[in-house]
């Protein structure tokens, strides 16, 4: 089995792409590009296996194995990834986010910040497509 994330437009308030998987898609959320630096930047585009684990805060979900310099990257429900250093909102420290659509959301500050929403049900399509089995995700 395979999915397939296409990135899209990226800037200080979130990375946007599509993430592709059987016959169905939805968008996805992550946080800018900061040359992979842990908890700061979304991972490198590249081939991961991914499969089921147990987090203690999100509980089961998809874990992506093997990113360089990275651990504890998880395929998980959120809306907001942006680089909490320029002072915008984040939700993600590293992980993917399968959201239904791209729109806006009043972030901590009260500022409209860019956002992944209809999280949950994103994440419900993806993880009844896999079914609890291992898949390869390709992000290009």
């Amino acid at each position: 089995m395979k999915a397939t994330l296409r990135r899209g437009p990226s800037s200080d308030e979130g990375t946007f792409g599509r993430l592709t998987f059987g016959a169905e898609s939805v968008r996805t959320l992550e946080l800018p590009w900061r040359d992979n630096r842990p908890q700061k930047s979304c991972i490198p585009v590249g081939k991961y296996r991914c499969s089921i684990v147990r987090s203690p805060r999100f509980g089961r979900v998809y874990g992506v194995h093997d990113v360089p310099g990275r651990s504890h990257v998880l395929i998980h429900a959120a809306n907001l990834a942006g680089d909490v250093d320029l002072g915008w909102t984040t939700q993600l420290h590293g992980c993917i986010a399968p959201c239904t659509r791209i729109g806006a959301m009043r972030n901590n500050a009260g500022v409209m910040q860019a956002a992944g929403l209809v999280s949950a049900a994103a994440l419900r399509a993806l993880m009844n497509w896999a079914d609890g089995k291992p898949f390869d995700l390709e992000i290009t």
